[in-house]
């Protein structure tokens, strides 16, 4: 079970049915957190997770939700809150890619990014942060990415939605802290999902070379540290940055 108190042991996740959003669900599941999780439009990979979950043990509620949409995030947070009971923990970890080069990029390439990868964090956290300021309780992860930190050509839109989930994070660590609510942010690097599984050999292999471990990294591992941010074992951090990479900054 998780460390937290009787009353905080509920996790909302967005993005949930696939990569990153779907080792997170399992993860906190298997330490005992009932999990409220959104998904965009992948039905089948949602229940699938929803059933896998499921069977560890605990409640989880799949709820179809475009979180850069705000009606429907606050929809899915307070439904979520209503069968399941009052959030604990937040990960806001939406995101899309749509690469291209900025002379090339469309005005749908950069709105449908920064919508789902920062307006949308904008969207669930308001709604999840504003029930934990009564209870004075609560924690929020956002998903960032080392393109917010060190940028990445081809992706104007993503860096920026990703440099500025930062931003806010940071913000609000400030904002809540005195209220008893930690914000903190997870910067994967090259994590092996089905985005960057869908990158030819050559690619992958020239990437590869600028990680220092070797590696891509799993989505199990940023899971990991996901649910040690939501623990009390990271009681004493909040408007942090923590980055999982392999060493690509290096």
């Amino acid at each position: 079970m998780p460390d937290e108190n009787e009353a905080a042991k509920v996790a909302l996740v967005s993005g949930g049915s696939r990569g990153i959003g779907a080792a997170v669900v399992l993860r906190l599941a298997r330490d005992g957190w009932d999990v409220g999780f959104c998904y965009r439009a992948d039905e089948d990979a949602a229940l699938r997770i929803e059933k896998e979950a499921t069977e560890l043990g605990v409640r989880v509620l799949a709820v179809r939700a475009d979180v850069a949409d705000a009606g429907q995030a606050k929809a899915w947070v307070t439904r979520t809150e209503d069968e399941l009971g009052p959030l604990g923990a937040v990960v806001a970890n939406a995101g899309v890619t749509r690469d291209r080069a900025l002379a090339l990029m469309s005005d749908d390439d950069w709105h449908q990014v920064v919508g789902t990868g920062l307006d949308g964090v904008f969207h669930t956290c308001r709604a999840a942060v504003f029930p934990m300021l009564k209870r004075r309780t609560g924690c929020v992860v956002t998903l960032s990415s080392v393109a917010g930190i060190h940028g990445n050509a081809g992706q104007t839109n993503y860096s920026a939605a990703k440099a500025g989930v930062i931003g806010f994070t940071k913000a609000l660590a400030k904002e809540v802290g005195a209220h008893g609510i930690r914000a903190n942010v997870v910067a994967p690097g090259l994590i092996d999902t089905d985005m960057t599984g869908a990158l030819p050999d050559r690619e992958r292999d020239r990437l590869l070379g600028v990680v220092a471990l070797r590696r891509f990294g799993t989505a199990a591992e940023v899971a990991d540290l996901v649910a040690f941010l939501v623990s009390q074992r990271a009681s004493y951090i909040t408007g942090s940055v923590l980055e999982v990479h392999g060493g690509i900054a290096l």
